[in-house]
């Protein structure tokens, strides 16, 4: 079996895009995990347990509603990112 081979130039290229592709990657796997659990707690204590004088049990399942909520709006911003990412990409091959 005789493989395709890749010009240098070609590989190079990628790398670049590699290196963005898995920064972008990074970037939102901090965030899907940081902004849920802090939006969490600080909701829970100081949203429904400290302003709105809410129950310990009831606190937690509103706090939990937020942390859905955050991690929808996060993986909504890593698909747009990566959308737009990949079609700035593709312009730019298209016009060299």
């Amino acid at each position: 079996m005789m493989e395709r081979l890749v010009p240098a130039a070609e590989v190079r290229g990628n790398d670049g895009s590699m290196v963005s592709a898995l920064k972008t990657l990074l970037f939102f796997t901090v965030l899907m995990v940081t902004v849920p659990i802090g939006l969490y707690f600080a909701s829970k204590a100081y949203i429904f347990e400290g302003s709105l004088q809410m129950s310990s049990t009831d606190s937690y399942f509103y706090a939990a509603i937020v942390a859905v909520l955050a991690v929808h709006v996060v993986l909504a911003l890593f698909v747009y990112v990566a959308w737009t990412e990949g079609s700035s990409q593709r312009r730019k091959g298209k016009h060299d």
